[in-house]
């Protein structure tokens, strides 16, 4: 089996029709056996699916999609996950957990239009480097690494000492721009004056880095609203899409016979958090 994801720089690129690569998974036995990056060459939204098909691609995961795109998908035979985010590599793994859900229909829910898109590991598990993506530029943030691109290793640990997540694990750096929003704040602030090689260590208060939870993203609808959320469990994290077509992603917090209710927060919402980050190159 063949599965392509809409790429870009790691991350899964949020609009189909405008992706300029593919990273395309080889998959046997439910196990990733290898990879490469393709091209779209330019490609438009009509022409994607013939080019996917060519590939011989049976699943295509992506973000944002319009209707046509997925009718010409359809029509090739290729199964559709949309609204996905995050890393590639782990969008794949939870793929293939069964555990990524297509959004299908947007869901069109107008108190939460912003700001739910954001989150380092709240938008795809936890290889993302504590960005957040669609929060905005940090227009505050003032150092010599700002607007530059920057490669760090990080290890993130709560107070207690437990790790939730490491560079150092993967093997490879993070590479992201310093102070264009990619980050939470704190991170991005640790990093705008370091030196190449500097390890630096610092605990971010819940303003610095994901917030508090914010009870208005909690949200309750009829199971009748959202087809194929019968089939949801308490505890699993699903992919949403606001009015602006974005992405987000939400987990079930609870679920009756008649009404299903979804969190929007971020799992890291309201915990101090601690990262000892290296930066290892700017480019």
């Amino acid at each position: 089996m063949k599965i392509a994801v809409t790429y870009d720089n790691g991350q899964v690129f949020q609009h189909f029709g405008r992706t300029e690569n593919f990273k395309v998974y080889e998959v046997e036995n439910q196990k990733v056996v290898s990879s490469e990056i393709i091209g779209s060459n330019g490609t438009g939204h009509g022409a994607l699916a013939g080019l996917l098909a060519e590939a011989g691609i049976d699943v295509l995961i992506c973000g944002g999609i319009g209707g046509g795109a997925q009718s010409a998908l359809e029509e090739a035979g290729i199964e559709l996950v949309a609204g996905a985010s995050g890393n590639t590599d782990e969008v794949i793994e939870t793929y293939l957990r069964g555990e990524l859900i297509s959004t299908g229909s947007n869901c069109h829910h107008h108190d939460h239009e912003e700001g739910h898109s954001c989150g380092a590991h709240g938008c795809g598990g936890h290889g993302e480097g504590h960005s957040c993506g669609g929060c905005g530029s940090h227009s505050t943030l003032e150092g010599k690494n700002v607007g530059r691109t920057c490669r760090v290793h990080y290890r993130g640990t709560f107070n207690d000492g437990a790790q939730f997540d490491s560079s150092y694990d993967r093997g490879e750096p993070l590479e992201f721009v310093c102070g264009a929003g990619m980050m939470i704040r704190g991170f991005d602030a640790a990093v705008a004056d370091m030196e190449v090689g500097q390890i630096v260590d610092v605990h971010l208060m819940p303003e610095e880095a994901y917030g508090m939870p914010d009870p208005n993203a909690v949200m309750t609808f009829e199971i009748a609203q959202l087809p194929g959320s019968e089939d949801l469990t308490v505890g699993q994290q699903v992919y949403l899409s606001n009015d602006m077509g974005q992405p987000f992603p939400v987990k079930v917090a609870a679920k009756t016979d008649t009404t299903i209710t979804l969190d929007a927060n971020h799992e890291m919402a309201g915990k101090e958090l601690n990262f000892r980050i290296e930066l290892v190159e700017v480019k």
